[in-house]
């Protein structure tokens, strides 16, 4: 398969984009503080075969943690780059980029305050005077960055856009993708290109959408920086690895991407091994996207997969038909296999309505947006996770969004019919579609009150 041409980035000891292989990485789930567990949990993630690590720093604490995390594992040689991962506070920003190879920021909440889903109206010249404010700032932060040849990571979230970009906008790809631009234009004018993009979503359809529209803004202003692809939350165990295996697919197999991660609710290693598969498989299923549109009959998709395992079989059938699916060139799929050992035809209906439902075509289950965690998760993420999950698989087409902390909660969860978000250290609070209508719930009672809510909610 041929990649879409970008230039090389470089990142501690390896390159994304050019000539590079796609790499593959994780996010740690440990309090960065914790200087032992989050060495330990790296050299897990890079044993996996995980080749950058990224860990949160909200503050300068965390990020002065970054530099001991650096320095122990070059003392046990293990060298794989670190990504610091920064929201709300541009000054972290500054610190951490002194000591990790890239550093991430999110242009929604880099300057701007956090999304309050209030209308505000912006003039031209306060639009413009708000851009100049991002310039101003962003400038000593690119200075750092030049100084310490760390590269940056501009990511963007659909769960996290700005007021006032959303005020231009609406919640849509367009604004997602001005989002990125506006920030991309100031690197490119200040000649820095250590640079890679990623725009993330937890729906499929707006996550394939932004990244092929960003694709085309980034050619016609002849930029050709390295993309890093990833559906957020897209949950655990199969519906995880089908969603994120439909939205990363999609885009792998027409030549888009540079770098990905799988987003999990599981322990990060864990992301590393269905990562390297969904890359190690693009080029079987750029073939068989390509049978499959040909064998399209009544408006449903037919396709025979070998695989040798389920998991190959889930990955292989949502790559090879998720950009089908999510372009409306099929409303039904049908999956085969010569494999008589996966030839489990009430299996692959299963199968067949997961993937229809990661592509955003039809609801047969409740749906579930669960991020991965990380160290701003304020509550036992997995147990939480399956509490809800064990009470609620008969709420066909619900969808219950189960977050860590408020930095994409209220945004991804804008797309729920419920929310469950950590607001501190053991407090929670929920959310009825955008509204938060309980807040700062001690954990032990807010699983209860989350099924009341949602039982009042459908009554």
């Amino acid at each position: 398969m041929t990649r879409r041409e970008t230039n090389e980035v470089k990142v501690g000891s390896i390159g994304i984009g050019g000539a590079n292989p796609i790499r593959v990485q994780s996010m740690t789930t440990t309090d960065t503080n914790d200087i032992e567990a989050s060495v330990n949990q790296t050299i897990r993630i890079a044993k996996r075969g995980g080749e950058l690590v990224r860990l949160t720093a909200q503050g300068s604490k965390e990020a002065e943690s970054l530099r001991l995390i650096r320095q122990e594992l070059n003392r046990r040689e293990c060298n794989v780059p670190l990504v610091a991962d920064i929201h709300f506070n541009a000054n972290v920003a500054d610190v951490a980029a002194q000591y990790v190879e890239k550093v991430r920021i999110n242009p929604g909440n880099y300057v701007d305050k956090a999304r309050t889903f209030k209308h505000l109206e912006y003039t031209d010249e306060e639009y413009t005077a708000e851009l100049q404010r991002i310039k101003k700032r962003l400038l000593p932060f690119i200075d750092i960055c030049r100084r310490h040849h760390t590269a940056v990571r501009i990511g963007v979230n659909h769960g996290s856009l700005s007021d006032r970009i959303m005020s231009r906008y609406g919640d849509t790809p367009e604004g997602i993708v001005e989002s990125c631009m506006e920030f991309l234009r100031i690197f490119s004018r200040e000649h820095f290109d250590n640079v890679v993009i990623s725009i993330k979503a937890s729906n499929t359809i707006v996550m394939v959408r932004s990244v092929r529209l960003l694709v085309k803004a980034m050619d016609a202003e002849g930029m050709h920086y390295p993309l890093h692809l990833g559906v957020t939350e897209a949950g655990e165990g199969e519906d995880g690895r089908i969603k994120s295996a439909v939205g990363i697919g999609a885009l792998l197999t027409e030549g888009i991407g540079d770098t990905i991660r799988v987003s999990l609710s599981e322990e990060p290693e864990e992301e590393i091994p269905v990562a390297k598969a969904i890359v190690n498989m693009i080029d079987e299923c750029v073939n068989l996207r390509q049978r499959a549109e040909a064998n399209i009959v009544d408006n449903t998709i037919n396709i025979n997969v070998n695989a040798s395992s389920w998991e190959e079989m889930q990955l292989k059938a949502a790559m090879a038909t998720g950009a089908l699916l999510i372009d409306g060139k099929a409303k039904d799929l049908r999956i085969t296999t010569d494999n008589c050992d996966l030839a489990d035809t009430e299996r692959l209906n299963s199968l067949a309505d997961g993937i229809l439902q990661a592509a955003r075509i039809k609801f047969i289950k409740t749906e579930y947006i669960s991020c991965p965690g990380c160290g701003r998760t304020l509550f036992d993420l997995r147990t939480t996770i399956q509490r809800i999950k064990a009470a609620t698989p008969h709420l066909v087409g619900l969808k219950i969004g189960v977050m860590g902390c408020i930095v994409n909660g209220p945004g991804e969860m804008a797309d729920a019919d419920f929310g469950y978000v950590g607001a501190g250290r053991g407090r929670i609070s929920l959310y009825k579609g955008k509204e938060c209508v309980e807040k700062n719930i001690p954990e032990e009672q807010a699983v209860e009150r989350l099924l009341a809510l949602i039982e009042k909610g459908n009554t």
